[in-house]
């Protein structure tokens, strides 16, 4: 899934430096919006911040060769059981530039029916689903209610996109 390795860069101006990277096959997150203009987030645990998150669905690339797009409709499926009538993308974005080569998708869903939720691992087993309003994304983000990057980002792109 994920690797540490350790290599020699050059700067631009010739000079040679060690750095660990975190070498990642990516990943996409999905802004899945209801026809109420509300859109549907899960809250869900996450272990290396030791707290509960409110996040977009999200996943890893790690199915070889599957396109971002299809990626997104899986997890769309996986973590809100919700499957989307059309895909657009918002971003690509890098997560962590600093040290991770982590590439992100972030795709708005639109024309969502539902279907059975499939649960894939501990996290999405235990992750509630929510919906909240497009209109409170600027305060729940200034609250520290929401506070994940990707979250943010991909809340006000749709806002943005559908204003």
């Amino acid at each position: 899934m994920i690797s540490v390795v350790e290599a020699t860069f050059e700067s631009p101006d010739g000079e040679t430096f060690a750095r660990e990277t975190v070498r990642h096959p990516g990943a996409v997150s999905v802004v899945p919006v209801v026809d109420d203009g509300n859109v549907v987030v899960v809250r869900q645990y996450r272990a290396s911040v030791e707290r509960d998150l409110l996040e977009i669905p999200a996943g890893k690339r790690d199915v070889v060769g599957e396109p971002p797009a299809a990626t997104a409709r899986r997890e769309l499926v996986e973590e809100i059981g919700m499957r989307a009538g059309r895909l657009e993308q918002l971003a690509e974005l890098f997560m962590t530039p600093g040290f991770s080569d982590e590439h992100m998708t972030i795709f708005m869903a639109l024309d969502l029916e539902a279907c059975d939720a499939q649960a894939d691992g501990p996290e999405e087993r235990h992750m509630s689903i929510e919906r909240i309003a497009l209109d409170d994304v600027p305060t729940l983000i200034a609250s520290g209610d929401i506070a994940d990057a990707k979250t943010i980002v991909g809340l006000l792109l749709a806002r943005q996109a559908l204003s």
